[in-house]
């Protein structure tokens, strides 16, 4: 039988960030793995993720739940350092 450790590993997701695509779209932690390797392999994925990431740091902020703020936006640097691809681009000039 597959583990949840299993799917993380297979995600090329890190656990908070499959804990927060879990958390920001409602669906159990298995199905972010899977759903959250889905989105890497797609153009727009990786953008999609911050996104999530970014929703649910704000969640947390509204909740004044600073800690989990602080740890979400610890997760979102460093999945932004593993994907620059999710980095929001500056426009033209």
């Amino acid at each position: 039988m597959i583990s949840l450790d299993d799917m993380v590993a297979f995600s090329d997701l890190k656990a908070v960030e499959v804990q927060a695509i879990a958390e920001h779209e409602r669906m159990s932690a298995s199905m972010a793995a899977a759903f959250g390797r889905a989105l890497l392999q797609a153009d727009d994925g990786p953008g999609r993720i911050r996104d999530m990431l970014i929703g649910v740091m704000r969640t947390a902020v509204r909740r004044r739940d600073v800690p989990q703020a602080r740890h979400l936006v610890a997760t979102l640097r460093g999945f932004l350092h593993e994907h620059p691809e999710a980095r929001y681009r500056r426009a033209a000039a």
